[in-house]
């Protein structure tokens, strides 16, 4: 750590924090990273974030935002499945945290969760306390909800529709929508069928996967993720009006045009995101635990480590590195700036790290190009016109 910092890589602060509230979830989905994957941490911490852990960690926050002169802190309830939680407890870590920053630094919290469990009052509740609301789908219909089952089987579509028709009434209070990609699934159907829930933003994701646990159907230059990503993009840009925005679309094309993007699955951006799980453990980003063991754990606590530690991991800061930590052939590559090598957990190889382009690099580039020239195509037309 002492070399990088000699050779000029100065640390990048925190600036959103995902406090795991409640680590139990109602459902069982099939491709859940925190219970299906390779790390398995969850069975041996508490449920539920005490009033204790909140405290404490509503403290480090601050300290945090102070040394660093943060104006804004994002914060995300996250879990398992944080509405497991009653409101007014799942509402005291924002109140916690805002209370210890002080008004100089403005809070904005996210609750994502699986929406089976939102009731009206739990939204007045979310709304009230300032918390807006994410929900994971898989898409509008329930045959696009097949992997998304309780711990009986019994399918969660409905009782997730019913919470998001709620949602779609308050505007105010609506995040978006995530939906891991399921190349079973048509790709406009999907996207379509999303719409009708009314949601602000969809994030598409790219299923968590890696060089030594590859994602269906995946084959050496084959780009099937990017012939649904496509599909959708085809919809999306070519339609009358912008019923939503896709964030997967959006920060290509800002880093296209040489504009920040806010996220950590595209471009060259610091980590800037730490995971603080129920018994106050200090964690990277939990995509890591799809990649084996321990893969986001820091042996850092926020009884004992204070965020700027977490600055000074090696495996944090790495991820803070940029072009400087990508595989050869990603440093050469003329779509770095906007790849970035890909989301990190999809660098991983065992016996190697994460020292590799994505296991969707194939995909990632034909997806940069064909959203590249439809921004060539638009750019043209404009000019035609003018």
């Amino acid at each position: 750590m002492a070399a990088l910092r000699a050779a000029g890589h100065l640390a990048s602060p925190v600036r959103q924090f995902v406090l795991k509230t409640h680590s139990r979830c109602n459902l069982a989905c099939t491709y859940c990273y925190v219970y299906e994957m390779a790390d398995q941490s969850w069975r041996d911490r508490p449920a539920v974030m005490s009033a204790a852990t909140v405290r404490r960690a509503a403290e480090r926050i601050a300290e945090h935002a102070a040394a660093h002169r943060l104006t804004r802190v994002d914060l995300v309830l996250h879990g398992g499945e944080p509405l497991l939680t009653g409101p007014a407890a799942l509402a005291a870590p924002v109140g916690a945290v805002r209370a210890a920053v002080g008004p100089g630094t403005r809070v904005t919290a996210t609750v994502q969760t699986n929406a089976t469990l939102l009731t009206r009052g739990r939204l007045d509740a979310l709304t009230a306390a300032g918390i807006r609301v994410g929900v994971s789908l898989d898409g509008g219909l329930p045959a696009h909800n097949a992997r998304r089952a309780d711990h009986a089987g019994r399918p969660g579509f409905a009782a997730a529709a019913r919470g998001l028709r709620l949602l779609a009434r308050n505007p105010a209070g609506y995040a978006g929508v995530l939906c891991v990609i399921d190349l079973a699934q048509d790709p406009v159907e999907v996207y379509e069928s999303l719409l009708d829930f009314a949601p602000p933003a969809l994030g598409l994701l790219l299923p968590l996967a890696n060089w030594s646990d590859p994602p269906p159907a995946h084959r050496a230059h084959a780009t099937p993720y990017a012939d649904w990503l496509i599909a959708v993009f085809e919809r999306w840009w070519h339609d009358g009006e912008r019923r939503t925005r896709v964030r997967i679309f959006e920060e290509i094309i800002a880093l296209l045009l040489g504009l920040p993007a806010a996220t950590e699955t595209l471009g060259l951006a610091p980590a800037a995101t730490a995971v603080i799980e129920t018994d106050g453990s200090i964690e990277q980003a939990d995509s890591l635990k799809s990649a084996y063991e321990g893969a986001a754990a820091t042996g850092l606590h926020i009884d004992t480590d204070g965020f700027d530690r977490l600055l000074e991991h090696p495996g944090f800061a790495a991820r803070q590195l940029g072009r400087d930590a990508l595989a050869a052939e990603c440093r050469a590559c003329e779509l770095v700036e906007v790849c970035g090598g890909g989301h990190y957990p999809h660098r991983y190889r065992a016996g190697e790290g994460f020292r590799r382009p994505s296991v969707y690099c194939a995909d990632l580039q034909a997806l940069i190009r064909h959203v590249a020239r439809a921004l060539h195509a638009a750019a043209a037309t404009g000019r035609a016109a003018s």
